[in-house]
This record gives C-alpha cells, sequence and structure tokens, in this order.
C-alpha cells in the first residue's frame, strides 16, 4: 500500500482538517482521562495528526507499517519517535496513556483475525485506565460497490487526478485506484489496489471487550467514518 502515493499523500488529502480533528480527539481524551500525558499513534502515515497533537502531550510517539509515510513523517516531525512495525504485533517495550489509530488504518489489517491482534497489540501498550481510540473503516452494510470515484488536486506545480472503482471480495473491500500525475516537468501514471477489511461495530467491540476494555461509540467521529472509544480499568 502506497508503495506509489506515498510522496502524494499530502496533497491528496489537503482537504482535511487535521487541526479540527485534533481537537475534537483531545476533547474526548480530556472528557475521560484529563491526566493523559503520552500519546501513542498507530498507523501514524505521514504524521498530520501526530504534528497537530504534539504541543497537546509531553510525548508523543507514532508507528507506522510503510518505509515511504514513515519518511514523510520523520521530514514533519524530526523531534518525534517513530517505529516501523505491524500493527498486528508490535511491541515498544513501553506503555502510553492514550494510544489512536486513526483515518481508517485500521482497515488495512485485512481480516478479523488480525483486526483483534491488533486491538490487542495495541491494548498492551496502554497504562492502566488508559485510553484506545480507533477510527474505523466502514461497516459492510455501509460499504458501497460498482461505483467510480474521483478527486482532484489542483495546485501550482502540482495537477492529480486520482479515480477509483469500489468493489468486494468477501469482507475485503477493494479500490483499484489509478493516478494521473502533472508537474512542470512532465505528466506520469501509476495505479494502485488498496484492500481493506469490513468489520461490523459487533466485531470491533468484542475485539476491545477481548483485550479487557470498555469500548462506546461515536457514530459520527472526526471524519464521519465513527469513533470507538475504548478504556482499562483503572483498578
Amino acid at each position: 500500500m502506497y508503495e506509489k502515493s506515498a510522496q502524494l499523500y499530502d496533497a491528496l488529502y489537503a482537504d482535511k482538517d487535521y487541526a479540527k480533528a485534533a481537537a475534537q480527539l483531545q476533547a474526548v481524551v480530556e472528557a475521560r482521562l484529563p491526566r493523559a500525558a503520552t500519546l501513542l499513534d498507530v498507523g501514524c502515515g505521514t504524521g498530520r495528526h501526530l504534528e497537530e497533537l504534539y504541543g497537546r502531550y509531553q510525548l508523543v510517539e507514532g508507528l507506522d507499517l510503510s518505509p515511504d509515510l514513515l519518511a514523510a513523517a520523520k521530514s514533519r516531525l524530526p523531534g518525534v519517535t517513530l517505529h516501523h512495525g505491524d500493527m498486528t504485533s508490535f511491541d515498544l517495550g513501553k506503555k502510553f496513556d492514550v494510544v489512536v489509530c486513526l483515518f481508517s488504518a485500521i482497515g488495512y489489517v485485512e481480516t478479523k483475525e488480525r483486526m483483534r491482534q491488533s486491538i490487542a497489540a495495541m491494548s498492551r501498550h496502554l497504562e492502566r485506565g488508559g485510553l484506545l481510540i480507533l477510527e474505523p473503516w466502514f461497516s459492510p452494510e455501509k460499504y458501497w460497490t460498482g461505483t467510480i470515484t474521483a478527486n482532484f488536486v489542483d495546485q501550482r506545480d502540482l495537477k492529480i487526478a486520482w479515480m477509483y472503482t469500489s468493489e468486494r471480495e468477501g469482507d475485503v473491500s477493494v479500490l483499484d485506484m489509478t493516478y494521473l500525475v502533472g508537474t512542470p516537468t512532465g505528466v506520469s501514471s501509476f495505479r494502485e489496489v488498496h484492500r481493506l477489511g469490513l468489520f461490523s461495530n459487533s466485531e470491533y467491540e468484542a475485539a476491545f471487550a477481548a483485550a479487557g476494555l470498555r469500548a462506546e461509540y461515536d457514530p459520527v467521529g472526526l471524519f464521519s467514518r465513527g469513533l470507538f472509544i475504548g478504556q482499562g480499568q483503572t483498578a
């Protein structure tokens, strides 16, 4: 995933209001764990969420599987520790007050078993009473198929048209994306296929419960994809 588009990621999602999302996220944390001082962003991508959260905590760190996305994050956040790892099995040897997994990064694990493993791994990195906040991908009943979607980036020296079809293979959504990229030096194109698992709310809730977390669900969340908020026992 993102092997070809990583360098374009921030331009592709430049319309996302990360500052607003970070403020909403902070309100969720402060309402449930006002003493929170440390945060780990799992699936941190290019570090846009961490950039907004950096000054709100004494310590923030990130983890991602993509070396190319991590390279962009390291350039953006030179003072932040960033880890290369798989969210299904990572072990950093430390714990955090808050662990987040945002912008549907969880979908890339594809299978229900790997989703459960990921939530278990994230929960193991929580301090007692800590928060695990997860932004899901679409559920099976809300996912669409048989459509074509087009998006456009129109900057002075960068033009991108990216289009994708939305299909489904069992409980996996398949987004077949084609990118047309123009710069002053020329125009090129490439294709990527993104596969994201489709998990129901009850499957997420069961995974949180198995990890020892009490979960609640906000159907709107940060970017209208919903938000799961799990908290560990305080005693």
